[in-house]
């Protein structure tokens, strides 16, 4: 019986940390991108033509 009880515990867990890793995946992904736009910006200004 007390593993029925656990089952509905544990899926609320794993879709909390399931939403928890997408935010940080995209955040991750904002501060690539800007990195790279800023390379990105810095090479063409160092551009010799």
């Amino acid at each position: 019986m007390k593993l029925l009880r656990l089952i509905p515990v544990a899926a609320l867990l794993a879709s909390t940390l399931a939403l928890a890793a997408c935010n940080t995946t995209a955040g991750l992904g904002k501060d690539v991108s800007a990195g790279g736009n800023a390379v990105s910006d810095e090479a063409q200004k160092v551009k010799p033509y």
